[in-house]
């Protein structure tokens, strides 16, 4: 059976909450608002997107749904959930995925501490090389590759006291180290989950051309570079999250 097609009777609640959750933007100056605010954390903080693909796992995952559900924001990522909300009747807001708003974070936290949790070398020291070269170059920087045991990032980082932490380590660890650290530190910082961002800023894959991201396609620029990897979550998952999107729509309507 599928990792997209096992189901559970109650998916369509955990989607209604996982939407509602969702911090729409609607305009470039909002989105300079938020991540003025997202820089300024009182406590630890965790902040988390949503796409397709943590859609179609938190249909079948309880657990995975709880820890995305527990990040104080969460953020629309990709066109898949742009017309998940539009059947919905809801403005979906501007884009706000990961890969492109990160380093917009990297560039806010210029000059404090930072750090890097995932993927591995020689990825990994590439990535802290373009942050430190051209993202955030007075900060001060610490990482570590993402297949450590969770005990150990929270050891690490209360060890550090980062005011940024993002998370290389995809879905789902990324979002169980998250809510461990927050749980875990005592500190005010900013812990992101980043999904792909430290392999694309170190070189292991391209990001889409402007004119493809623009037209909402990035997902299938990536799976013609990376097809046996990623077949399983857009050629299988994407249609699969289509069909409940509107199922769900259908029954909000009734």
């Amino acid at each position: 059976m599928s990792e997209f097609t096992q189901s559970t009777e109650d998916w369509h609640q955990r989607w209604w909450q996982l939407v509602n959750k969702i911090e729409r933007v609607q305009t470039s100056t909002e989105k300079q608002m938020l991540i003025v605010r997202l820089s300024q954390p009182e406590k630890p903080f965790v902040l988390a997107f949503a796409n397709a693909h943590a859609m179609n796992s938190a249909a079948i995952s309880p657990p995975f749904f709880k820890a995305i559900y527990s990040a104080d924001m969460i953020l629309r990522d990709g066109s898949g959930m742009a017309t998940l909300m539009k059947l919905l009747h809801m403005s979906p807001g501007l884009n706000l995925n990961g890969t492109d708003l990160i380093p917009e974070l990297l560039k806010q936290f210029n000059g404090r501490r930072i750090a890097l949790f995932g993927t591995q070398s020689p990825h990994l020291d590439r990535a802290l090389q373009v942050a430190a070269k051209t993202l955030a170059p007075q900060s001060s920087y610490f990482s570590a590759h993402g297949f450590h045991e969770i005990s150990n990032y929270t050891a690490m980082a209360d060890l550090h006291r980062p005011e940024l932490i993002i998370l290389g380590m995809g879905m789902p660890k990324q979002e169980d180290v998250a809510a461990a650290l927050r749980l875990a530190l005592s500190f005010p910082c900013l812990i992101v989950c980043g999904g792909a961002i430290i392999d694309f800023l170190g070189g292991k894959a391209p990001r889409a051309p402007a004119w493809i991201r623009g037209m909402g396609l990035e997902w299938l620029f990536r799976l013609a570079i990376e097809p046996r990897r990623l077949f399983q979550r857009y050629v299988i998952g994407n249609p699969i999250f289509l069909s409940r999107a509107v199922r769900l729509a259908s029954i909000s309507r009734r």
